[in-house]
């Protein structure tokens, strides 16, 4: 029966209410239900209230046992009255469990990544790019702690909370709605009403650094895996299938931006500053170090003052998030690709701890690489436990002196890959040695090589394990075989099902399905996935056979010239070293990959499995950029160089990998390397990214 039908056929004696034969107490004491919904209504608005008080003002009005009290009977009057229950209720912050999987959201607006400036120089040449771009001899700014955690949209339909979605890709997220309802600072119903009809804020999802250790000291009792940092914990709680597992998390937010509004109702603010405080006002939580600043120079000084007071927050930031105050300029300067030019992320150094270095063990990579890493006495980095760092090579070992024994300074490099700076060597142990690389494979135990000039030893044993188990991954995941991860290589190689890369073309579904959790509908998608990847272009198959120096780029070029893996086994080291772009040293290791018996008989397997061996080349079109030459240095910051280069060949262009007289413009990002001198030695034109987009939106290219 419906609430409805039911409430229809009962009636109530003496406090109870009967349906059909059965009586039922009424929780509440209420009897009739205009009463109920007055006094439900009462109640939902005054908790509304002290959780704004609470959870964002941090002013509380009633002892939590009042509240209590307060929540006890509006979860009295809802039992009685289950039709008066309505989605934005106190009661519903941790509602049921929700379907398997998250449904997709498409965003209004999309909700866009940030460019990043390390150092105060690169501040200054975007504050320069767009006063350049506005016309604009200076700016209003506004500074924001760059919250580590997750991005989030809240969507907003009369006042009330409606929607809650990730970020995602930017343009189409996850709908988490129920499992936001938990925070308990993102407010179910707005203050007052002056707002939009309907209208969206973003905002930063994360956890406290005292939840986090509360999480992590519950989780240290069960035996159960620790959490890296707050950051992988919130993102983990606002993902869970069961909105009361993330209540559990402590999660809590901070909004940032409105995202878009439309409708009637108040009319929004002009500018950045103003809107925060305008959210403010309808109970939003909005972080009291925001800032503004009518000087970059004055953002430069709030930004030094952080480094170090950060430490003091009750939650983890890793930078100054800065934005141009006036919003009606953002459509004006527009974008890069997919970071607003009217803002940037100002990020803080990497964070540097000591501790001790207990020893040094070695593991062995995909192309036999032998690759020092440190174990180290658990220390805080930057918000995060580190027990392991990476080392690179032996030679780094040797040049910075780094003994077992040794107190090392440990930074997190872009407050991401923990690696050791140096020793501290006024606390160096007496008696320490010089670290020296292991004569055989910790691995196999065959003896390790050394190439001359080269700063690696290498396990020359195709067959090493720990060498296969890492080329096999390798192979897998840049031919995309999806579903094949790390863990399905590891026991495929421990059942013998695969013994090289080559093997995993040749599986059958009841040789998977015998796997524990294994199901036939995986093993399946497994294997039609590995189908799709036979058809991978050469350049793939080329970066996928894990070559000594050969990266994706150079798999490229190396393709495109020879254009048959038949023609580049065949080629001398001369006839490589000949192509632009691929130098003496590549070439060497090229031409001994294919003069290895071993990899020419996992190649003809490749063959056999009926994996592409050619480069197929895109068609030219005809554009506006027709013959012009393009060579791209460095990192976009707007998309992968792929995906520009794929660009520019639709606008007619050809892109190329090598600088020679012929290109006509090198584009270069961040950290160009070698061609960039290459280029300005020959005389030809270098454009910034920003100058890059000004010519493609001249030829009809939308940002």
């Amino acid at each position: 029966m419906t609430p409805a039908q039911i409430w229809g056929c009962c009636h109530f004696v003496e406090g109870r209410f009967t349906v059909g034969c059965y009586n039922y107490p009424m929780a509440s004491g209420i009897k009739h239900v205009q009463e109920a919904q007055v006094k439900a209504e009462e109640l939902r608005s005054q908790i509304h209230i002290l959780d704004y008080e609470y959870y964002v003002k941090n002013e509380p009005s009633l002892s939590d046992a009042e509240y209590d009290e307060l929540m006890r009977r509006l979860r009295a009057i809802e039992a009685d009255f289950p039709e008066l229950i309505t989605p934005d209720s106190p009661t519903q912050r941790v509602g049921e469990r929700v379907a398997e999987g998250f449904a997709a959201v498409e965003h209004r607006e999309p909700m866009l990544s940030l460019a990043n400036a390390f150092k105060q120089s690169e501040l200054e040449a975007w504050n320069t790019r767009a006063r350049k771009l506005a016309g604009r001899d200076k700016f209003r700014y506004v500074c924001e702690p760059k919250i580590d955690g997750l991005a989030v949209a809240l969507v907003y339909e009369n006042g009330r909370f409606v929607q809650g979605a990730t970020r995602g890709d930017g343009l189409r997220g996850e709908n988490i709605t129920e499992n936001l309802r938990t925070i308990r600072s993102i407010p179910m119903q707005l203050q007052g009403k002056n707002f939009p009809e309907h209208f969206e804020v973003r905002g930063e999802a994360y956890m406290p650094k005292a939840a986090f250790e509360k999480l992590n000291e519950e989780r240290a009792e069960r035996g159960e895996t620790l959490f890296a940092n707050p950051r992988n914990a919130a993102a983990g709680g606002v993902r869970q299938m069961d909105p009361k597992m993330t209540a559990k998390r402590r999660l809590d937010i901070w909004i940032y931006q409105l995202g878009w509004a439309d409708g009637d109702g108040a009319s929004v603010p002009a500018g950045h500053w103003d809107t925060l405080r305008w959210l403010s006002d309808l109970g939003f939580r909005i972080n009291p170090e925001i800032k503004r600043f009518d000087k970059i120079d004055e953002v430069e000084k709030f930004y030094r003052t952080w480094e170090d007071r950060r430490h003091g927050l009750q939650y983890e930031i890793d930078g100054m998030v800065v934005k141009i105050d006036d919003k009606s300029l953002w459509d004006e300067l527009g974008y890069v690709g997919r970071e607003p030019r009217w803002a940037i992320a100002y990020k803080f150094p990497p964070i540097q701890a000591t501790t001790k270095l207990k020893r040094i063990s070695v593991n062995v990579g995909r192309t036999g690489s032998l690759n020092p890493f440190a174990i180290l006495e658990p220390v805080q980095v930057g918000g995060v436990i580190v027990k392991q760092a990476t080392l690179h090579n032996e030679d780094d070992v040797r040049r910075k002196d780094i003994r077992v024994g040794d107190v090392v300074i440990v930074q997190r490099a872009g407050d991401v890959i923990p690696q050791v700076v140096g020793p501290v060597l006024s606390k160096r142990p007496k008696g320490s040695r010089p670290y020296r690389i292991p004569k055989t494979c910790p691995s196999c135990g065959t003896e390790a090589v050394r190439p001359e000039g080269e700063a690696m030893s290498y396990c020359p044993n195709l067959s090493c394990p720990a060498q296969m188990y890492r080329w096999i991954g390798h192979f897998v995941g840049v031919m995309d075989i999806e579903g094949l991860g790390e863990m399905w290589v590891s026991t495929l190689l421990d059942r013998g099902l695969i013994k090289d890369p080559a093997d995993v073309f040749f599986l059958a579904v009841d040789q998977l399905v015998e796997l524990d959790r294994m199901g036939e509908k995986m093993a399946t998608k497994i294997l039609k996935n590995a189908e799709t990847a036979k058809s991978r272009n050469l350049s793939t198959l080329l970066f996928a056979l894990g070559i000594r120096h050969v990266g994706g780029e150079i798999a490229t070029i190396i393709a495109n010239h020879f254009e048959t893996l038949d023609a580049i086994a065949a080629a001398s080291t001369e006839e490589i070293a000949q192509v632009e772009g691929v130098g003496p040293k590549i070439a060497e290791s090229v031409h001994a990959y294919f003069a290895d018996a071993q990899k020419r008989a996992i190649i003809e397997k490749l063959r056999k499995a009926g994996v592409n061996m050619t480069q197929k080349r895109a068609k030219r079109v005809e554009g506006p950029l027709t013959g012009q030459t393009f060579v791209f240095t460095g990192t976009l910051a707007a998309m992968p160089r792929g995906k520009a280069e794929a660009l520019v060949e639709s606008l007619g262009a050809e892109a190329t990998g090598s600088v020679t007289r012929k290109v006509t413009y090198v584009v270069a990002g961040a950290d160009p390397g070698s061609k960039l001198q290459k280029a300005q030695g020959y005389g030809i034109e270098v454009l910034d990214e920003d100058a890059f987009w000004a010519m493609l939106k001249k030829n009809g290219v939308k940002a």
